[in-house]
């Protein structure tokens, strides 16, 4: 009795601002703004200026992953190689961005990459033309690299500080070099980490629409842009919007359960 009543307001909790927003959302995408049950916001999903948007962000948000997970995956190794107080402080140099507000840094970044901006300046010193920077896709590439590649990093590092020196001077022992030990032993060690860390940073890549509107501009438009024009425009259509965050909710469940079976997968494989 005790355990169920100290479970009853994170209960009260989840359903109030979880399960019944989900289930408003469901609700708006099967329903026209009479409504009545209907299929075609669903069905529009697929009209081109949706079903390219969507293509568009999932494109963006695997790249800034990808990109993620290039320049995570040293800096993590170096940091779980470094002394335990090391390790805390460069951790908290990874973290101090995210102490920073979210609009803050992304201000930041117009302002470097504007055509007046500090890049372009600096760049100016040495007689070259300033280059056009913002409102482009690789902008809001980058926006997303700066903004979640801390959430690359610290579950790539969590696994790694995990591998102690024994395991690779036992690998050593064996006759394994310094490349045979880094594929053989430490990628599959740390695969639980870039599972996590590929999932923690393509979600909210694909989703976000912040850093679209503000480095990509009108013309790199990403599906989260659209949702957020949907409720919040000029015109509102509320079930188109709940259509669209549906479909993106689904979407993104699936690359959660199937990066997890991929972990299991690897964790049985391992064990071999």
């Amino acid at each position: 009795m005790k355990n169920k009543s100290a479970a009853l307001p994170y209960i009260i909790w989840m359903t109030i601002f979880t399960i019944v927003p989900l289930l408003l959302i469901v609700y708006f995408s099967f329903t026209n703004s009479a409504g009545q049950f209907t299929l075609e916001n669903i069905a529009n999903i697929t009209k081109p200026q949706y079903l390219t948007t969507l293509l568009e962000s999932i494109g963006l948000g695997a790249l800034a992953t990808l990109i993620c997970l290039v320049v995570g995956y040293p800096v993590a190794y170096m940091i779980s190689r470094m002394s335990e107080k090391v390790q805390a402080t460069m951790t908290m140099v990874v973290m101090l961005p995210m102490w920073m507000n979210f609009l803050l840094r992304i201000y930041a970044w117009m302002n470097l990459l504007e055509t007046n901006g500090l890049i372009n300046r600096f760049l100016g010193l040495f007689g070259i033309a300033p280059l056009h920077m913002m409102n482009t896709r690789g902008a809001v590439v980058l926006g997303m690299v700066y903004n979640f590649l801390p959430y690359m990093i610290l579950p790539l590092y969590s696994v790694m500080a995990k591998i102690g020196k024994p395991i690779l001077e036992a690998a050593s022992d064996l006759g394994a070099n310094g490349a045979s030990t880094f594929r053989r032993v430490i990628v599959p060690l740390s695969i639980p980490g870039i599972i996590s860390g590929i999932t923690m940073v393509f979600v909210p890549s694909v989703s976000t629409f912040i850093i679209s509107q503000l480095l990509g501009g009108s013309k790199n438009a990403l599906i989260g842009d659209i949702i957020d024009m949907m409720f919040l425009g000029g015109a509102p259509n509320y079930n188109m919007g709940a259509a669209l965050s549906l479909v993106l909710m689904v979407l993104m469940l699936l690359c959660m359960l199937i990066m997890n079976k991929f972990d299991d997968d690897e964790g049985g494989a391992m064990l071999i």
